[in-house]
């Protein structure tokens, strides 16, 4: 154990066993200065603290002081009944402080005892309430300015980490300060009624067991009593005053010293009236006119001296703001911060900004953090910070969505109008600005506020800007989630799943695959659009087949079809019979037969003619598909599936291609067509 954690241990302990055995005078008077000692020790750092979660541990500390104080007020309460010598500093403290009188003594306690409980600990109490009420109520603004800010790029990761610490932190510690400001309330009403108890008993046990007068038993008990309840008291008040410090302290982080005494002197003009007021009460009063004429002339110097401070610190603050904007320009400019490139940007106009100001009721901070959920919860994986940045250069209107730096696709709004969509039915037509919607690029039309009541009743889909800027992101992002899927990710996600699964962990990585084995594997899966949240079922297919290749293709085929169920959920309906496109077995078979496989995978060696004709085939039948308004699903048999996929990919981005084995049983499916060569 720790040499602290013995003395914090002894501490507690002592003071439960003063409580049961009867204690020394002279280890009763060491006790008492040591415990106003740590008293004055808590003021000073209360009063010197820079931030008030650098005294975190108030709390905890202030139930131990109490504890040990009240310990130390029944030990001397013992030595006061039972010999009538509680030692030198309760005796000091009830002659000296009392002025060895018992109405004065009666006097200065009863007014530190209000002091102390009306004023210094009613104050704390319910300035520690507010504190905490108001700290908890502003726990998720701060959340959301933290999460906006690390949105715009204005703080790292590690930097948002650390002020959500501080969060968790301030809220978990006002509300603890809020129940332990009770303990020095009790102490205060405890104090009160020992030292009455110790009055009735002293003059009970001078009168019957001693033998004395009532007088002297009044006047000898009383004046200890009266020390006792002092040297517990004063220790008490000076915990009260550390508690109502450090509740009451500000947030600024500069010594409290030079912050008082600047806040209240640092104003000239403040000095010299009230400079001047004091002379004039001076000379036109009865009043001492050397004592308030020596103050009037003390605040009209210090009013000078503040002023004379004022202009030099104006001058040198111009000439280091120039000195630092001249050695900037001099500098040679740090190329190293210029190659770091975010993941995704989305950039925007200056008529985008009231979108995305929290100040000017904007929301697009917030949907865009939605959008990281959404895809976490549809994909399962981690999209990287969005970094939201106006740009001067773009129309006003105007926003673009960069990926790794590079600009894939852009659109314009019109703030405080609306986009209504014809979903197909609706006949009737309603005026506005002719536009495209950006992420499907449908026909639509920009209306204003007072057309969208009208526009909803007719069955149009009205959208706002917010909600068209966050949709079009959200379909980039789908598109190009396998090319956000780093290394680091994968890596989480193995540490994740290791936590409880370690067994499976540690059998695949990294004696089967490597992190960039089963990145290639997730990437596959993602570009597809299928799900990698079930993360388990994708690691233990890729444990049973890793034995037999280490080909990532051929193992996203296997990963599909043990995910079968997910993706037959996606592309099929239990309900209803599913119309699709199967592949001409003959086609199937020159595939294969093109198919030549290299260390580095394999590849299609078809003819382009060849290639062309199948092309053409399959936009016959998506284009049948889509007539019928159904999704374009072509079936393959397991084995020419990812070939083909290839084949059409740089044809039909939105092509689903699924094999037999990726397909559950009770789904029916309708071939309405075949592709051919």
């Amino acid at each position: 154990m720790k040499k602290a954690d013995i003395g914090v241990g002894l501490y507690l302990l002592a003071a439960f066993v003063f409580f049961i055995i009867s204690i020394p005078s002279g280890v009763l008077d060491f006790l008492l200065a040591f415990n106003i000692a740590i008293a004055l020790v808590v003021l000073f750092q209360c009063l010197y603290v820079k931030e008030v979660l650098d005294m975190s541990f108030f709390p905890s500390l202030l139930l131990f002081t109490t504890i040990f104080r009240i310990a130390l007020n029944v030990s001397s309460t013992k030595l006061i009944l039972a010999t009538g010598d509680p030692g030198i500093v309760v005796e000091t403290f009830g002659k000296f402080v009392g002025g060895n009188n018992l109405v004065i003594g009666v006097i200065v306690f009863v007014i530190l005892i209000l002091i102390q409980f009306m004023v210094i600990n009613k104050g704390s109490e319910r300035v520690a309430e507010v504190t905490a009420r108001f700290t908890l109520d502003a726990m998720p603004g701060k959340q959301m300015a933290i999460d906006a800010d690390l949105n715009t790029g204005a703080i790292s990761d590690e930097e948002a980490r650390i002020r959500r610490e501080k969060i968790q932190r301030e809220s978990s510690f006002f509300g603890s300060m809020d129940g332990a400001v009770k303990y020095v309330k009790g102490d205060a009403i405890a104090g009160l009624i020992i030292t009455a108890v110790n009055v009735v008993g002293g003059i009970v046990m001078g009168v019957m067991y001693r033998d004395m007068e009532i007088g002297d038993a009044l006047q000898q008990y009383v004046i200890l009593t009266i020390g006792d309840g002092l040297v517990s008291q004063i220790p008490s008040l000076l915990i009260s005053l550390s508690t109502g410090l450090l509740v009451t302290k500000g947030s600024d982080n500069r010594d409290i010293g030079d912050t008082m005494l600047n806040q209240l002197f640092g104003t000239p003009k403040v000095m010299y009236m009230v400079g001047a007021a004091m002379c004039i009460l001076g000379i036109g009063t009865p009043l001492p006119t050397v004592i308030f004429l020596a103050f009037g002339i003390g605040l009209i110097f210090i009013g000078y001296n503040t002023q004379s401070k004022k202009e030099v610190a104006a001058i040198e603050s111009e000439v280091e703001t120039a000195d630092s904007d001249a050695e900037e320009i001099r500098r040679p400019e740090n190329v190293v911060s210029l190659l770091q490139v975010d993941p995704i940007e989305l950039e925007f106009g200056y008529g985008i900004i009231p979108l995305a100001d929290v100040n000017q009721g904007g929301d697009l901070l917030d949907r865009v953090v939605m959008i990281r959920r959404q895809i976490a919860l549809e994909l399962g994986t981690v999209v990287p910070i969005i970094r939201l940045r106006d740009n001067i250069q773009l129309n006003p209107n105007q926003y673009i969505i960069k990926i790794k730096g590079i600009q894939l696709s852009e659109g314009e709004i019109l703030f405080d109008h609306y986009m209504a969509m014809n979903p197909g039915y609706v006949e009737e037509e309603i005026t506005g600005i002719p536009t495209f919607e950006p992420s499907f690029h449908l026909p639509a039309i920009w209306i204003t506020e007072s057309q969208r009541e009208r526009a909803e009743s007719l069955g149009y889909t009205v959208v706002d800007p917010p909600s068209i800027i966050a949709t079009h992101l959200t379909e980039v992002i789908r598109k190009h989630i396998d090319e956000l899927l780093t290394r680091q990710d994968v890596q989480q996600l193995m540490d994740n799943l290791k936590e409880n699964n370690p067994s499976l962990v540690e059998e695949l990585v990294p004696k089967l695959l490597g992190i960039g084995e089963i990145q290639k594997v997730l990437q596959n899966l993602l570009r597809e659009g299928i799900s990698i949240r079930d993360l388990l079922t994708i690691c233990e297919t890729l444990a049973d087949h890793a034995t037999a290749t280490r080909d990532t293709d051929v193992l996203t085929e296997y990963v599909r079809q043990s995910l079968k169920r997910a993706i037959s959920s996606k592309y099929f309906s239990a309900n209803e019979t599913t119309s699709v496109v199967t592949l001409d077995p003959k086609i199937e078979q020159e595939i294969m037969n093109s198919v030549k496989q290299t260390e580095q995978g394999a590849y299609l060696t078809l003819e382009p003619e060849k290639t062309k004709n199948i092309i053409n085939s399959v936009q016959e039948e998506v284009n049948k598909l889509e007539n019928l308004g159904k999704n374009p699903i072509v079936i393959t048999s397991p084995i020419v599936r990812m070939y083909f996929k290839k084949l059409t990919e740089d044809y039909f981005s939105d092509l689903v291609v699924v094999s037999y084995n990726e397909i559950e049983s009770n789904v029916e499916l309708q071939s309405v067509g075949m592709v051919t060569g």
